[in-house]
């Protein structure tokens, strides 16, 4: 079992920067593939990002390239979600997530997820 917490949403204006945190625990281990999805209102679950168990390579929503940056500290089980120039159309929960395979964290249904963190973005 793998635990996840989520932290660092908040309230931000457009523009502005906000960085996530998510810290596992339980049969933490490097191997596992972490990523980063979002729920708005009324919509449904969307991926965001991802990132290998060694942090060697990463995936990105065409919405957010070059505007988020995930990336993780296998020292501190602990994966991050760099947010700049937040949109309000960023808005929503987020969540983090964990696998064992990359692919399904990237293309399916992780296994892990924690409770979610919102991040809202006034225009």
């Amino acid at each position: 079992q793998v635990q996840l917490v989520e932290s660092g949403g908040g309230l931000v204006q457009a523009g502005g920067s906000l960085r996530l945190s998510c810290a596992a625990s339980g049969r933490t281990s490097s191997v596992y593939a972490m990523g980063w999805f979002r729920q708005a209102p009324g919509k449904e679950r969307e991926f965001v990002a991802a990132i290998t168990g060694s942090g060697g390579s990463t995936d990105y929503a065409d919405s957010v390239k070059g505007r988020f940056t995930v990336s993780r500290d296998n020292a501190k089980n602990t994966a991050y979600l760099q947010m700049n120039s937040l949109k309000a159309e960023d808005t929503g929960i987020y969540y983090c997530a964990a696998d064992s395979l990359y692919f399904v964290v990237v293309h399916a249904s992780p296994r892990y997820w924690g409770q979610g963190t919102q991040v809202a973005v006034s225009s």
